[in-house]
Formats: C-alpha cells, structure tokens, sequence
C-alpha cells in the first residue's frame, strides 16, 4: 500500500522514487555495469566512467554557488554532499599526472551534464530532479560499487580510487535520506510542477542510461 499525508495524498518523495525506478533498475542492468561489476572488465573502465562521472558532477556543483539561496533547489544543497573533490582524489589515483589535460567526456556525458546545466540556469525544480537521482542513488547503490571495486582491483577500504562513494560526512544514511525526502515532500510547487519534476527525473535516468551504453561500445567484451 503507498504510504500517504495526512491530507490523504501521495507524498511526492514516494512519487518521484516510484516514477523512477523502471529506469533506475534499467540504468542498473546495463551490459557495461553488469560487466563492469562481475569483474569482466579491466580497472581502465572503471575509470573511465569515473571520469564520466566527475563531468556530472561538476555541472551540478558548479550551480550550487548560483542556487544556494534559491527558495526551490537552495535547501537540497546540503554540505555533506558534495563528491567533486573526491572523484578528483580518485582519478589522481586511478590516472596520474595530468589526468585533467587528458580527460574527456563522451558525446552522451556532455548531454547530460549540459541538461543540469539548463536546469540549474532556467529551471530550479528541474535541477533538483538531477540531483536526487544523483546524490541518492550514490548514497545508496553506489556502496555495492564501492564494495566491488575494492575487493576486484584492490583499492584500500574506502580510501583512493573508491572515495566517491565515502560520504564521511554523514554518520547516518538512512537519517538523512530521510530528512532528503522530507524536502522533497515540502518541495514549493503545484501539481503540474511536480509533475514536470517526476518527467525530469526520468529523463535523469536516460541520460545515465545513454553514459553506460557509450561506454559499453568503448569496452565491449570480446568473445
């Protein structure tokens, strides 16, 4: 039974997880992520999506100057979630020096991180689509990626390589997915709103879609 408020109506936090998880799970059963994840593929793809990821992130940080005081997308920018940093220290580690001169985003990352840059500019509540189905999805799947990537390549617990997944500013996921969705719950806008919300949320899905199927051409595995 879908939990509801007290005025009888869905709570948007449990709409926009609902609306999303279809694409979550196909995102999730990608050829490259599955191969990635059985240890079929070499540590150059994992870093290259790491590469692909600091992209994403970037666009979403670099708006979070701009929209800290925007009554919309200001209150989801909370300070223990920032990951740029730690995708730098990663790729240091995974790439070497000079790794920024060399990086590259695939056709399908330059898509995406130009959407959350539309957003962030044009479009707050579509902004915080991008970055629930980013920082959420990381907080959680990302841990079984974590886990993974240590025990196939070697990485130090929680330490260079694997550090975007290491939020060590929150002490207590659940609790702050918890408080997250409650912002998302309070999120100030109208049905139709809302509605273009959960849209934007899916179409957040399809771009991570189209990243690891970019990268499953660039790392197929040979028969």
């Amino acid at each position: 039974m879908t939990p509801a408020s007290s005025s009888g109506a869905t709570p948007f936090s449990t709409v926009i997880r609902a609306a999303g998880h279809d694409r979550h799970t196909e995102a999730e059963n990608s050829t490259f992520i599955g191969d990635l994840l059985g240890g079929r593929l070499g540590v150059t793809a994992y870093a290259r999506y790491t590469e692909q990821l600091w992209f994403v992130y970037r666009a979403l940080e670099d708006a979070a100057g701009t929209l800290a005081g925007d009554p919309v997308a200001g209150p989801f920018l909370r300070p223990e979630l920032p990951r740029v940093a730690a995708l730098e220290r990663d790729l240091g580690h995974l790439l070497g020096a000079g790794w920024r001169q060399r990086a590259a985003a695939l056709p399908a990352t330059a898509a995406y991180a130009a959407r959350i840059t539309e957003t962030a500019r044009l479009w707050p509540a579509g902004y915080v689509a991008h970055h629930y189905t980013r920082y959420l999805g990381d907080l959680s799947g990302g841990q079984v990626i974590r886990g993974i990537a240590e025990k196939t390549w070697g990485f130090p617990r929680k330490g260079d390589g694997v550090r975007f997944y290491v939020f060590e500013a929150i002490g207590n996921p659940a609790a702050f997915k918890r408080e997250y969705r409650a912002l998302l719950d309070a999120l100030p806008a109208d049905e139709l709103e809302k509605q273009r919300v959960v849209e934007e949320c899916r179409r957040a899905f399809a771009h991570n879609s189209a990243v690891f199927a970019a990268l499953g051409r660039e790392f197929p595995l040979t028969a």
